[in-house]
């Protein structure tokens, strides 16, 4: 959900931790292990989804923008990313955009035999659209035109509705109630089995699947923490681990390490308002009179050397990252830039009237010094370790940042004032309008967190977001960051500070073939094309 980033963040292991370990393992148990060779499948990959706090529904939250196993989707998409049908055989979109009509399959039942028609879709999208689980605000109802036809209304066109007809999983009218979470019933390719809270969840393939079947009969799920999970790879209690980036040089009998590139992206939220002593609608302070400095952000964006972070806080497993959506569609090349130019940042910082006027190291303007705390979310290791190198960096241009882990509810109090390491990356770009659309800002959530405030973005983002044209749309997104004039990229107004983009590492039996991985969105997606993997050692 890339409004509220804990909703993904709940995951055990998705940022990883950074422990560290010995370079050479051996498996203490390799050949003992109760599922290898078979078609079961053990598993401790908090990167999907990890233990959902309301359970397996997808009205609050569950699998959205990932593989949700239980649930079937109207469409989704391949390992390139391109649109293909799920529930739904075709769609059609009304000239103004305000109409969306989706044929459906008639031969669905879900798992306890009830066919799936129109009404269980339409159902699904008006629940999901009064929850605070899935953003579905443009959605004015949904309808079902007959069995296999239901009809979406929207308030505004949007052409990235599309996004959520991937997203959001289809459950049944008829078994729908405050405990569905708890005993899930879908129409996907596994069928819920047992949810032992705080241990497992287990599920078994769906004999009735309309789809192709699945080679794994049964997967089960263990919630633990990543070094937790590593040991139990090692000792050969399950055939899949994620496991911490520090961990990728290690090495286990039996096993293989797997590193999956993601588009999923950390970067530091820049508050932009200065501190002139107001507040949000809930009572936390809002701005913070460095970062509002143009010169600060700036300077940051250009002085920082982001491989250098890469290689030591994510111990190499990553990639540069410049606007936060580089490698997607609606990405602006043109507003990538040069990193690591030291000199350059400092005479930015001059120019800007930023001196070291005391000889302490740290520069000052106007009787300010040149330094911020700098948040991450106390659990996330990862984050931890790419805050405190940036402040290392941050040394080198006069500009002292101090580094302070928190819980997201701490962080909810105060990301209106103080820079945050965050985590967001989605193959739907309603991201960039939540981000930077200055209406989009929402005390409830991290919508706009920065409260960033330019009338020719908005207007770019409008553009894109009402377009019923995709190309159109992606241009006025590129356009969003960089036009040669303004945008919230580091040419522009450098809203935020993007560092890279982030590879999830997994440890797995060397006999496992997952085929062509999906896209890995911000929380991962490892089990999003599961019907391709098989076991090779039999």
């Amino acid at each position: 959900m890339p409004s509220n980033e804990p909703a993904n963040s709940a995951s055990m292991m998705s940022d990883g931790s950074v422990s560290g370990g010995s370079d050479n393992l051996t498996s203490e148990n390799s050949d003992e292990s109760t599922s290898q060779g078979s078609d079961e499948l053990v598993a401790a990959v908090g990167t999907h989804g990890g233990e959902p706090e309301t359970g397996f529904n997808p009205i609050t939250g569950w699998g959205y923008s990932r593989e949700p196993l239980v649930q079937s989707t109207l469409l989704k998409k391949d390992s390139n990313g391109s649109l293909i049908t799920d529930l739904a055989t075709n769609y059609s979109v009304s000239d103004d955009g305000l109409t969306w009509t989706v044929k459906i399959r008639d031969d669905v039942k879900f798992h306890d035999g009830v066919p799936l028609t129109a009404k269980d879709v339409a159902f699904t999208f008006n629940t999901a659209a009064n929850s605070s689980g899935v953003d579905l605000s443009v959605l004015k109802n949904a309808v079902a035109l007959d069995n296999y036809t239901v009809e979406f209304k929207l308030d505004d066109p949007q052409a990235t509705f599309i996004h959520k007809l991937v997203a959001l999983g289809i459950v049944p009218e008829h078994a729908y109630n405050e405990t569905y979470g708890e005993h899930p019933i879908g129409s996907g390719p596994y069928r819920f089995v047992e949810w032992d809270k705080g241990q497992q969840a287990i599920f078994e393939a769906n004999p009735d699947y309309y789809g192709q079947k699945p080679y794994f009969k049964k997967i089960t799920l263990l919630f633990m923490q990543s070094d937790t999970a590593f040991a139990a790879a090692k000792s050969g209690q399950v055939d899949l681990a994620e496991i911490p980036s520090s961990y990728a040089n290690q090495k286990v009998d039996g096993m293989k390490m797997v590193s999956l590139s993601s588009i999923d992206a950390r970067g530091i939220t820049f508050p932009m308002q200065p501190d002139t002593g107001k507040k949000t609608e809930n009572g936390y302070s809002i701005g913070n009179n460095v970062t509002s400095d143009p010169a600060i952000r700036k300077a940051l964006n250009i002085g920082i050397d982001r491989q250098a972070l890469i290689d030591g806080a994510l111990n190499g497993q990553g990639e540069e990252e410049f606007t936060g959506v580089d490698k997607l569609p609606w990405g602006n090349k043109e507003a990538i830039f040069e990193d690591g130019k030291v000199d350059e940042a400092k005479k930015i910082l001059a120019d800007g009237g930023w001196k070291d006027a005391d000889g302490d190291g740290i520069l000052e303007k106007n009787g300010l010094k040149a330094e911020f705390t700098l948040l991450y979310p106390s659990s996330a290791q990862e984050r931890q370790a790419l805050a405190v190198a940036l402040g290392e960096e941050a040394k080198k241009l006069g500009i002292n940042i101090k580094v302070e882990g928190k819980s997201w509810d701490e962080i909810d109090t105060l990301a209106h004032s103080t820079p945050v390491v965050f985590g967001f990356g989605t193959l739907d770009p309603t991201d960039l309008y939540l981000k930077y659309y200055s209406k989009s800002y929402d005390p409830s959530n991290y919508n706009n967190i920065i409260m960033y405030n330019n009338s020719v973005v908005d207007d770019y983002l409008r553009t894109a977001i009402t377009s019923t044209d995709q190309d159109t749309a992606n241009k006025n997104w590129q356009l969003a960051a960089w036009d040669g004039t303004t945008g919230f990229s580091e040419k522009g107004d450098a809203t935020w500070l993007w560092i890279a983009t982030i590879d999830y590492l997994y440890i797995m039996d060397e006999d496992i073939d997952i085929g062509t991985p999906k896209i890995q969105p911000h929380g991962a997606n490892i089990f999003g094309n599961i019907l391709e993997w098989k076991r090779t050692g039999n």
